[in-house]
């Protein structure tokens, strides 16, 4: 079980990128697994927290992915975000950088598989090419 932050601020999306497999070298929302004991409101909070040095608060459910890979079967819950304090975000734990991204840019970052997609039915960016 797995949970992704959607932060959008001033027409911006919060990404980081992916220091590690899976998708090591691409862009992603925020994210990561659910420890034992944690609510996925927590984890969601505490993964913004570990991967970009930002304090947010977890909103409401956007919708779910699965990704599925010959070693790896993710069910990923991906909640909406507020940060309390916007900033330039410090990349850290799993995260090889992180960036405040325009929305309308996104697509055209190097984003894991079906991100792009997810948040464009979703409303969150206005194209996917």
């Amino acid at each position: 079980m797995c949970v992704g932050a959607v932060v959008v601020d001033d027409e911006h999306l919060l990404l980081v990128c992916r220091g590690r497999p899976p998708g090591k070298g691409y862009w992603s929302v925020p994210g990561g697994r659910v420890d034992p004991g944690e609510t996925l409101a927590e984890a969601v909070v505490r993964e913004v927290a570990e991967e970009t040095g930002l304090e947010a608060v977890c909103g409401e459910l956007l919708g779910w992915v699965e990704r599925i890979t010959d070693e790896h079967h993710f069910v990923i819950l991906d909640f909406v975000a507020t940060v309390l304090d916007r900033r330039p975000p410090e990349p850290g734990d799993d995260a090889a950088d992180a960036a405040w991204v325009p929305v309308h840019d996104v697509a055209e970052w190097r984003l894991v598989d079906g991100l792009a997609e997810f948040l464009h039915e979703r409303g969150v960016i206005p194209t996917i090419a």
